[in-house]
């Protein structure tokens, strides 16, 4: 049996217009049986930034999943124009498959001003250089397809089967220095192990059925994603068999370039090979 052709990010998120702001986004039909979370909102940010212009990048996004997506199933994406203001731009997109809605999305746009620049001081890891070993953890996602290098920080931490942060992780394909682009591709990765890291410290080994409810990225300063970022997650709260999680990128000069949060659903029980939604 033949490998499926290799994919590359750009490729991923290259929409095809179907309609007055609708769009349909690939969904490769190699690897798991449910899309990863972190294309989905990659794609529906994609789609919201076809429809504002350039010199408004995007500075925050937050989103809600709501059913698993289906890999080689038409993914349709519909932008919603919620409104053009003087500074800012709102967009609300939704992304369905066979008529109903796995995502949704709402995405402001900011033209640049100055400001004050401040922020709190990087974490004190080793550079990338010095930490061994390396891995491209989408490979479990996409099969030989591997969009990004990871390298994390800390060995396997008694026996964590998620042992993704903190992490130095960078893009190993070439996408476009443009602003939404990179933010896009930066989205992609924001979603990467995080539910995994939204557990209690105390509760990383139980085994347990894991699913993403929503994510938000706020974009910071500007950034090359074909560069080492340190990618940080770590829980804040458990209650309710649902788990909240932090994080946040640094670039290699120490500059905090996007943040994150994400709230995961966290029940016991066997693990799903990849969860509804989720990385």
């Amino acid at each position: 049996m033949s490998d499926p052709p290799r994919r590359t990010l750009a490729g991923i998120l290259d929409l095809r217009p179907s309609g007055q702001d609708r769009w349909e986004a690939p969904t490769p039909g190699e690897g798991p049986p449910r899309l990863f979370g972190g294309q989905v909102a990659a794609q529906a940010l994609a789609a919201a930034c076809r429809t504002v212009p350039a010199d408004r990048p995007p500075h925050s996004l937050h989103g809600y999943f709501i059913r698993p997506g289906r890999p080689d199933t038409t993914l349709e994406l519909v932008v919603e124009r919620t409104r053009d203001g003087r500074s800012f731009t709102t967009r609300h997109v939704t992304a369905l498959q066979e008529g109903k809605a796995i995502f949704n999305l709402t995405a402001s746009f900011h033209v640049g001003e100055p400001g004050v620049d401040w922020q709190l001081p990087a974490p004190d890891v080793p550079p990338p250089d010095a930490v061994a070993g390396s891995a491209r953890p989408s490979r479990r996602m996409w099969g030989p397809a591997s969009f990004f290098e990871q390298r994390p920080i800390r060995a396997n931490p008694d026996g964590d089967p998620w042992p993704h942060h903190p992490c130095w992780v960078r893009l190993v394909d070439e996408v476009p220095a443009d602003p939404a682009e990179q933010a896009c591709a930066l989205t992609f990765i924001s979603d990467m192990g995080v539910v995994g890291s939204a557990r209690a410290p105390g509760d990383r080994t139980r085994p347990s059925s894991l699913a993403s409810l929503d994510h938000a990225v706020w974009f910071h300063r500007p950034f090359d994603v074909t560069q080492w970022h340190l990618f940080s997650v770590d829980p804040v709260s458990n209650y309710g068999a649902r788990g909240l999680a932090l994080g946040t990128f640094h670039d290699l000069d120490g500059r905090l370039v996007a943040s994150i949060a994400q709230e995961g659903l966290i029940r016991p029980g066997p693990p799903d090979w990849l969860p509804p939604g989720a990385g």
